[in-house]
């Protein structure tokens, strides 16, 4: 008993990893899953259609046999009939008991053949509806393969424009942005760096002495003018 459960516990293991793999490529394939499907349902409609047959033959055998029985107990009253018109008694005991059989079988085989005429519109009713279920479904394949095509195409688009960020070219752009700012840099401190070399304060002095000499002299030459001014004055 215990080889036996745990036989049946591996083996309902590996059907549900089987299941996990099928649901996964199925995803992954949803063709695939169409297909599958599609399949099934054709296979089912093709068992139906045998049924469906042997369901109509015998809806004709039955129609076939009430008709005959039909016929048969219209004859065995009209026999019946003239026996009685004829005063043939003994004929007419046999032909009452015949009528009476025969009568009983027509009624069986009414009921019966509604039945079957019921059975046969069913099954035509539902091989009916499985083709149509069979063509919506191939159509429901084409339009949501086409969906998911479309949607692929985007995301592969979606990413692409991602990863525009980090192409080369823009790498490289920003190589060049990083080298120009460091050229920059440098000049500036090679400025700088001019600035603070002696001969520069140097330089910087003797214009600052040029400035005071100029300013003495202008200086010197209003006081002479003003003066010149206040002796004519005088």
């Amino acid at each position: 008993m215990a080889s036996v459960s745990l036989f049946s516990r591996i083996h309902n293991l590996w059907t549900g990893f089987l299941s996990l793999w099928i649901t996964d490529v199925e995803k992954n394939h949803p063709e695939i899953a169409y297909e599958n499907a599609i399949n099934s349902m054709i296979e089912k409609y093709t068992q139906l259609k045998r049924a469906t047959a042997s369901i109509i033959r015998r809806r004709e055998e039955l129609d076939e046999q009430f008709k005959q029985k039909s016929r048969e107990l219209a004859q065995v009253t009209a026999e019946l009939n003239t026996a009685v018109e004829t005063n043939q008694q003994d004929l007419g005991l046999i032909l009452v008991q015949k009528q009476k059989a025969l009568s009983d079988q027509v009624g069986d085989l009414k009921a019966d053949l509604d039945t079957a005429v019921k059975d046969a519109d069913s099954a035509k009713a539902s091989l009916l509806q499985v083709q149509a279920d069979i063509k919506s479904l191939k159509a429901e394949k084409d339009r949501m393969l086409a969906k998911m095509a479309s949607a692929q195409a985007r995301i592969r688009i979606q990413n692409q424009l991602e990863g525009l960020s980090v192409d080369a070219e823009v790498k490289a752009l920003d190589n060049v942005r990083e080298h120009i700012k460091t050229t920059i840099a440098e000049s500036n401190l090679g400025k700088e760096i001019a600035e603070s070399d002696l001969d520069a304060r140097l330089r910087a002095l003797r214009s600052q002495t040029g400035d005071v000499t100029a300013k003495a002299e202008w200086e010197r030459l209003r006081q002479a003018a003003a003066a010149k001014s206040t002796q004519k004055t005088m």
